[in-house]
Order: structure tokens, then sequence, then C-alpha cells
């Protein structure tokens, strides 16, 4: 039976105003929406709220490109963004924006509180400067060829080709996106969060069990490594909220990113009456929930709470991620027509299908989730159109022809429809764990009862001998039972074929507890097609309309394409890199550089240095001894810092996330690496 009712507030990550939602944000979406529609259909309070994430130097440049302002731009995005959701049947109880006098109010309060706590530093810093525009550039101003791949008119934070982040004093040949002009490095005020003061409060909530099992591992390399200090400062000309008593400097934002979660409750609150304080409080007895992608689990679980710890509110009862979405087991790719936006999905295929599809292949963990399509196709009609409705549509029409519509009075096998009922608390338990997976493996073992069931009975055979048609009601009753019990099971899943299938029982909206009584001598309506199978064809359009190039918008939420896009080499080419073991004798910070180490590496008959941007992932202390692999025939590169004399390899998204490869035991310096 239902447990007792509880109070739960669930976000999602919010999507940036910048671009149009496509499947790899539903992934998310779809996973929040299931979990908050199962807590509901159990009579919990849960209220789930979001917002466009509306701020940051992307939208105000993208702005600036159309000839608009950026408060034009968000409304345009918002409308977008709220008519994709709603095709995809995701259920706001609000939905609203990070540029709102909510987000405003609350990010100054929690920047206060955080400052009287001693908790907000001011340091002098090296930036680059405009010395024709007279002003300090942030990131996206800032354009020149990639320190890693050596790509052109890249921007100052990250490389479109090759993936990797850096800061804009690594750039090669750098120019101002403003003037063309050579930007000066200059020092320059910033504002900082003191996140190591949060350190002890920090390991113990995120070893509290708020976090999966691969976050808390991943949060323990962090915690070694050291927490550092969070620029939550940028420069004017900025699209977001400017610092109070700061003029020129604004939030960070990342900083009223996630503040946006208390905005949109606040606002709830303002039209439904709800208590704010209740749930946001540090007293609060509601339960908080979070669910995120994997690539913001930095923030999420060591900024976010100590935030909201050291300003006085309620940290969150558990932050779960999830992982990329890669189509037919490829990156989302718009050169390869895979990256496809969820309007282009609505304009060929029904939202239920996808997302059945999600559920199916969405588990408690960090692991991606690919959609194959051909899989989609066949799952998706064996399982919701050959098996669920399948069974609704070959009862009903005995019942209507043989019995005027009207149900049985009582089940002829209750043990059966007692299996059914009895699976409520192993489904609810799979639903409560985010294993939608193991939820949908239960479900269609019942459908697959429920059929085995029908084809014993054959009803359209015994249909034909009048004598028996109290007989085939009663089996089709059953039947029709079986099938309630699964749409109940189903529908924080597939809500809209579930309202179909309320229309058709006639008996209300479906509560979880339903399960428990069977429906008899109750009149159901006529039956209609619940929900059709998927067409190839229909599947073959939407991918030739994605095409490549023909969706816009990237996000962190799909598996980054740019590995796909890189240009091929040949074997020759290959064959010409000289890889060698090399034993780091020394790491040195490089002063004025926020992610170079200055390595010092023995190659056996050689010394030489390097420049790595790995200084985020490791300390130097840390590194000497270590054997590492180096790309020896690199031609030295100059460098503001000195001349680096090859590369070493390493793997990850970059940032923290950044592993350095490492030979097999036994290797030596200067030892070729084939």
């Amino acid at each position: 039976m239902t447990p007792s009712p509880r109070r739960i507030l669930v976000t999602s990550a919010l999507p940036y105003a910048n671009g149009p939602i496509h499947l790899g944000h539903l992934v998310e979406y779809v996973q929040t929406d299931i979990w908050a529609r199962f807590q509901r259909l159990r009579g919990h309070e849960c209220h789930y709220v979001c917002a466009d994430d509306a701020h940051g130097t992307p939208i105000m440049l993208r702005a600036w490109s159309e000839g608009i302002d950026p408060e034009v731009l968000i409304a345009r995005m918002a409308q977008e963004h709220r008519a994709d959701f709603a095709g995809f049947g995701i259920a706001f109880d609000q939905y609203h924006s990070t540029h709102s006098p909510e987000n405003r109010e609350l990010a100054e309060r929690i920047y206060a509180r955080l400052r009287e706590g001693g908790h907000i530093v001011q340091r002098t810093v090296t930036d680059l400067y405009d010395p024709e525009k007279k002003i300090f550039l942030p990131d996206r101003f800032i354009k020149g060829g990639c320190p890693r791949c050596g790509a052109a008119d890249q921007y100052g934070d990250s490389c479109e080709v090759c993936g990797a982040t850096y800061s804009p004093t690594e750039l090669r040949d750098p120019v101002s996106a403003l003037s063309g002009a050579r930007p000066e490095p200059r020092e320059n005020l910033h504002f900082f969060f003191r996140l190591p003061d949060f350190e002890p409060m920090l390991r113990a909530w995120t070893g509290g069990g708020h976090v999966q099992p691969e976050v808390a591992n991943k949060l323990g390399e962090w915690f070694d490594a050291g927490l550092r200090e969070w620029d939550i400062s940028r420069d004017a000309p900025y699209f977001g909220f400017e610092i109070p008593g700061s003029p020129g400097k604004y939030f960070y934002v990342w900083l009223d990113a996630p503040i946006g979660y208390m905005a949109s409750f606040r606002r709830l609150c303002e039209r439904t009456g709800l208590d704010f304080d209740e749930w946001w409080g540090p007293d609060s007895t509601a339960e908080l929930y979070h669910f995120i992608g994997k690539d913001i689990v930095y923030f999420h679980t060591l900024f976010w709470p100590a935030m909201l710890h050291g300003s006085g509110f309620r940290t969150p009862t558990a932050v779960w991620a999830h992982g990329f979405l890669t189509v037919n087991g490829r990156k989302m790719s718009k050169s390869r027509g895979t990256f496809i936006r969820a309007r282009t999905y609505l304009d060929h295929l029904d939202a239920e299908y996808l997302r059945y599809y999600f559920a199916a292949k969405l588990g408690p963990g960090v692991d991606d989730l690919d959609l194959n399509l051909e899989d989609f196709v066949q799952r998706v009609n064996a399982d919701l159109v050959g098996k669920v409705v399948n069974i609704a549509s070959r009862c009903a029409g005995f019942v209507h022809r043989l019995a005027g519509g009207r149900l049985a009075a009582a089940l002829p096998e209750p043990g059966l429809y007692g299996e059914f009922a009895g699976a409520a608390d192993t489904v609810a338990a799979a639903y409560e764990e985010r294993d939608y997976a193991r939820a949908m493996r239960e479900i269609m073992a019942l459908a697959d009862r429920a059929n085995q069931y029908i084809d014993a009975h054959k009803p359209w055979l015994a249909a034909k001998d009048p004598a028996r048609a109290a007989e085939v009601t009663a089996v089709c009753t059953q039947g029709l039972n079986l099938f309630r019990a699964l749409m109940v099971y189903l529908k924080p899943v597939l809500p809209a074929t579930a309202e179909r299938a309320e229309s058709f029982l006639a008996a209300g909206a479906l509560r979880w507890d339903d399960v428990h009584a069977p429906l008899l001598d109750h009149a159901i309506a006529q039956f209609e097609p619940l929900l059709r199978r998927v067409d190839p064809a229909a599947v073959a359009a939407m991918m030739a309309a994605a095409g490549p190039q023909g969706d816009a918008g990237t996000d962190a939420t799909a598996a980054p394409a740019a590995a796909d896009e890189v240009p091929t080499v040949d074997y020759e080419q290959f064959a010409k890199i000289d890889l060698r073991v090399a034993r780091i004798v020394r790491a040195e910070a490089v002063a004025g550089a926020d992610k170079l180490l200055r390595l010092t590496l023995d190659l056996g008959e050689e010394t030489r240095t390097v420049f790595a941007g790995i200084k985020a992932a490791y300390r130097p202390e840390d590194l000497a001894g270590r054997l590492t692999v180096v790309v020896a025939n690199l031609a030295p590169r100059k460098m503001r810092f000195g001349v680096s004399e090859g590369m070493v390899l390493a793997a990850g998204p970059g940032g923290r996330d950044l592993w350095l490869i490492a030979p097999d035991a036994g290797a030596r310096p200067g030892m070729r690496v084939k």
C-alpha cells in the first residue's frame, strides 16, 4: 500500500536560453518528470520546478549578433522551450527564468550572507584587456588559436574542435572579438567564494548518502586534490545581475543559475500560497532532489551545498546525475545528422515513444544512454503496441458485443490478478530508486503473462458459441483489469496514453492504489486506438529533417560531438608521431597562467621542459617521480612563459577531470611507446 504522504520538491538542471531543446536535454527532463509523476501518483505532495538559465556572455553575444536586446532573445527562447517541454509531457508546476526579480533578490541575499560570514574575498588576478575599447574582456570576447590542437578562431575558454578547456591567456595569437586589437594582460579585481571553508561540511554531506556512489568516488578525488576558491565575478559588458556595491562587476552565471531553483519555487509560492521557508529554511523537513547531467556535478555537489549552508538555507536531500545521450552508438553530431532537436522529433513522432524508450534504458547510475533507432522502433512496437495496448484491443470488442460493454461481476482467476496487484511494491521500489529500466522489465513481464492468459483461453474461438458468452466476458474482464493494472504502473511514463486509457475505462483518473481493487460490473467506453505503431518511415523522415548541420544548438547533456568532427589522419601521418616514456622530475606552477604547469621531463638521454594545461587536475607536488607519455617529436613552441619542448598525453573532458596517460609498470624513461 502507499506509505504516508511526503513533501517533495524536485528540480532539473536549467536549460540554457541561447539555443533549442534537443534530445540530449530530454533524457534529464523525462527522467525527472517520470519520478515526479510517480510520486504524485502515489499520493505524495510533489512539486517540480525549473527555469531558463538566462544569463551569461553567450546569450549576450547571440543577442548582439541578431541585433536584439538579450531580454528579447531569452523571452523568445523561453516560449520555444515551454512549447517543446509541453510537447513531451513534461509537467512542471512552475517554469521560470533566472532573469527574474525573485532570482535577483535571492542571489543578492545569499551573496550578502556569504560575505558577512567571511566567505567572500577580493583578489587581483591577470585578465586580458582591450586597449581600444578600454574594457576587460570576458572569455567569449577573446578569440585565437586553440593551445591544444591549433584550431583557429576559438573562444577564450574552450575549443569547439577538440573540446579542450583553457584560460584566455593560453590562446595562440589572441585578439579581441570587439575591436580586433591584441589584448593586453592587466591586473583586475575579482570576487571569490571561499569553498575550502566548507570542506568538513562537504565531506560529511557528500559522504552521507546524498550522491550516487560513482559521484562520491569522484568527489573523493577532488577533495584529495584540494578544494579551491571559486571566481564568482565577471566584468562588464555582461548580461546578468550586477554585484551590489560594485559597479561594473556582475555575478558569474553559475552563481545565480542554481539559485534559479529557489526563485522558481518562490514564484510557485507566490501563486499558490506555499510557505517558502518551510521548504528552503535550515529546519525544513521537506525533501529536495536535483536531477542533473554528470558534466555539472562539481557545481551541484560542492559549490551549491556550500553556498546554501553558508547562507543559512537547507542543503539538498540528494543530487542525482545521469549520463550523456548517444544516437546509434555515436556522439550527437551535427555533421552526422544525429543532433536532433525536440521540435524535429515532435514534427514526426509521438513523444510517448521516446519517453518509454528512455525509461526502458535509464538506471540509477551515470552511464550514458544510447538511442538506437532500429531498437527504438522494435522495442516500442513490441512492448507498448504488441504487448500492452494489444491486451485492451483484444478484449474490449468482446465485452461490447457479448455484454453490452459491461464488465463481469467477478474475475475468473483472482490469483492471476493478485500477481499483478502484488507487483505494486516491486515496481514502486524500482521507480523510487530511479531504476526505470528494471520497472519496465517488471511491467513487460506482467504484460507477457496477460497475453499468455488471453492466448490460453482464446476468446475469439469461444465467442463463436453463444452459450459461452458469459465465459468470454469473464476472460475479457480479467484481461482488461490486467491491462488497467499495467496502465497504472506505466502512467508516470506514458501520461497521454494513460489519459486515453482512462477515457476508455470510464472510471476516473488512475491512482496507484487502484491495482488493489479490480474494476467489476462496470460499463466501459468504446475502444479507440490508444497508441499506434512507430512507422520506420517517420523515423527516417525525422533523421532526414535533422540532416547534416540541420539542427542548431549544443549542450553538455548530449555527449560532446567534437571527437566525431576532428579531421582524420592516415596511418603514415600517425606513424610519424614519436611517443616516449618520460619521468616527471619536477612540476611547478606558472606565474600568470591559470591552467599551466611547467614540467621538467627526463627522457632517458635528455631533459626537456613542457608546459601542460593540467593545473586544475594535479597539484605540482603530487607529480614528481611519476611516469607519463610525451610526444617527443613535436616541434618546440614558443610561449609567453617559455619554450615548450613536447606535449604530455592526457585523457578526459578537461579541467579537474583530466588524467595523465601512464605507461605500463616496468617502463623506463626514453622507451618508445608502440
